[in-house]
């Protein structure tokens, strides 16, 4: 795609903006017109074009490594050891470099949403933007660049695979992708904090903050569309899971931070009993 000036900039939609900042293949420039366009939104500068065009974006823009493979092809390794500490940080800044991209297509994809739907998808995609710069400085810091182990690519491929509907995506990315997240962060802050990468550990923190409340404007935006819709949230997302995760499902689940996300009892019992 090609790059959009400054000048050109100013009078481009925001669906225009995100579809140039998503296809960026250059990590730091991602972060930067990402973090711009946040920016311009909230002070106006940017109009959205509710009946655009858009189009699939089966690769968003990345780097040309790290190299992607199946997830059973990742070597796991001792968080003790540097290189081992850095292959964990590695996979987290990938993930967090993966829902920059998740956040921006987002907003680039689904036409038609009120404003709030655009700012809180905007303030979730700067962000991922900020958790990806800190988890890459510091991984720096220990001698590795993003790119230096393979990744998978799952996040995205559920992007994919939700791309023709808003309420699916909202049930689907965040609130189980991302949600997951919720469940296993404390306990890879554990891991770091035994192998004394205080660092490593006040990131997480922030990033673990934040990350309740994307999933619970995940959980906005799905309960808005089946109000829209006229249908049950439950009944719903019950439906989405089975037709969409089939035994993909893994707990064990932080009821007490996935109800800060707008998760309900009825929901965390039903992922209790197939998780």
């Amino acid at each position: 795609m090609q790059n959009i000036s400054s000048q050109a900039q100013k009078t481009a939609t925001l669906q225009e903006r995100t579809l140039h900042c998503l296809m960026l293949c250059d990590p730091p420039k991602k972060v930067e017109q990402t973090t711009q366009l946040e920016t311009d939104w909230l002070a106006g500068l940017v109009a959205c074009q509710h009946d655009a065009a858009v189009q699939q974006v089966a690769v968003p823009g990345r780097p040309n490594r790290p190299e992607l493979v199946a997830p059973r092809e990742l070597t796991k390794r001792s968080a003790f050891t540097i290189e081992g500490r850095a292959a964990l940080i590695h996979s987290l800044c990938h993930i967090e470099f993966n829902a920059i991209n998740l956040a921006l297509d987002a907003i680039y994809r689904f036409v038609g949403m009120p404003r709030d739907y655009y700012s809180d998808w905007l303030k979730v995609a700067r962000e991922e933007a900020c958790h990806f710069q800190l988890l890459s400085e510091h991984l720096l810091s220990l001698g590795f660049h993003y790119g230096d182990f393979v990744a998978h690519n799952g996040l995205w491929e559920m992007a994919v695979e939700t791309d023709h509907d808003v309420m699916v995506r909202m049930a689907l990315v965040p609130r189980v992708m991302e949600a997951r997240g919720l469940d296993v962060t404390p306990s890879i802050m554990e891991k770091l904090r035994k192998a004394g990468d205080n660092q490593a550990v006040a990131i997480l923190e922030i990033i673990h903050r934040d990350e309740v409340g994307h999933v619970k404007i995940g959980t906005r935006w799905f309960r808005y569309m089946c109000e829209q819709r006229k249908l049950e949230p439950l009944t719903t997302f019950k439906h989405l899971l089975r037709e969409y995760m089939k035994g993909r499902l893994r707990g064990p689940f932080d009821h007490a931070t996935r109800t800060q996300a707008g998760f309900t009892a009825d929901e965390l019992a039903y992922l209790e009993g197939v998780g």
